[in-house]
């Protein structure tokens, strides 16, 4: 079975004048990589000998959707995914998190109510991976931030990474408070993707009632509508792989870094910044940037 329990490396950067860490997990495994490796790690690692399908829904350039369709490849199970609807573009001209997912045995059910699972044979993953056992796979990512703090002994460490669902914020400062005993805990910073703070905050409670585990919510001062297509973020995008050198994803990554360089108190502390990885996505996306700002320098020369 795939081995992703190597750990990712980590990198120092320097991007806009600041220096960062930066956690390479999009470098886990080609397949399965980022936080979704880490959410699912536990499905990966432990024995279900009932289970022959998983069913999940979510969007059709889901992240989370071609890493179940990995999983599910790589444990012989079938993969059933529920959308709301498939662009027709997407539907005629397959690539992206859909084209992947689909060559690994994908079945799509479109503009069909998502089932509840009564048979035993099934595994039943929510949107995102949003659930409790995702914090097995992120408890190990927090040994490894605890081992790489002592091993360079960092006494105070700042830790960033934007968040969707924010399973992996929440499950990750836990983690690192209850792990850390022997320095001061690394504090997690995070800023809401895909809906507001009183969305992300709600996420959190879901999962974890007691707040002194829930990471510290960032923003920006203008509001941001999750897969639009913003200037300023496709202007960072393309700062960071010329400034960096390192590929990211283009749907959560740009907000992740202008709402952290949006706050220089974070910085006052050594700063790691996590990259979840995500960037299969980017064949979809970045197309639709190229045609959109054509006068952005650097634009569809990367």
């Amino acid at each position: 079975m795939l081995d992703v329990t190597k750990h990712s490396p980590i990198d120092s950067i320097s991007f806009e004048c600041h220096s960062f860490y930066l956690k390479r997990d999009d470098l886990l495994h080609p397949d399965f990589s980022g936080n979704k490796a880490r959410k699912f790690h536990y499905f990966l690692k432990n024995d279900f000998p009932d289970i022959t399908k998983i069913i999940s829904y979510g969007s059709a350039q889901s992240n989370a959707m071609y890493s179940l369709s990995v999983l599910a490849k790589m444990r012989g199970w079938e993969f059933e995914y529920y959308v709301d609807h498939v662009a027709e573009y997407l539907k005629e001209n397959p690539h992206g998190n859909y084209a992947g997912a689909l060559e690994n045995g994908m079945q799509i059910h479109v503009g069909r109510g998502v089932p509840t699972p009564t048979n035993q044979n099934i595994l039943f993953i929510e949107e995102g991976g949003r659930q409790k056992e995702a914090e097995y796979g992120i408890k190990i990512l927090a040994q490894e931030i605890i081992d790489w703090q002592e091993e360079n002994g960092i006494e105070e460490l700042n830790v960033f990474l934007p968040s969707g669902t924010g399973t992996t914020a929440l499950f990750l400062q836990k983690n690192l408070i209850i792990g850390q005993t022997h320095r001061s805990a690394p504090t997690v910073f995070t800023c809401a993707c895909v809906g507001d703070n009183a969305y992300l905050k709600k996420q959190f409670f879901e999962l974890e009632e007691d707040e002194k585990y829930h990471p510290h919510i960032l923003t920006l001062e203008k509001k941001h509508h999750f897969g639009k297509l913003y200037r300023d973020n496709y202007e960072i995008w393309l700062k960071l792989q010329q400034q960096t050198g390192v590929v990211f994803d283009l749907l959560y990554d740009p907000l992740g870094w202008r709402t952290l360089l949006a706050h220089p108190e974070v910085f006052e502390k050594p700063t790691l910044y996590i990259h979840q990885g995500g960037v299969l996505g980017n064949e979809s996306m970045l197309p639709r940037y190229e045609r959109k700002y054509k006068d952005i320098e650097g634009s569809g020369d990367l």
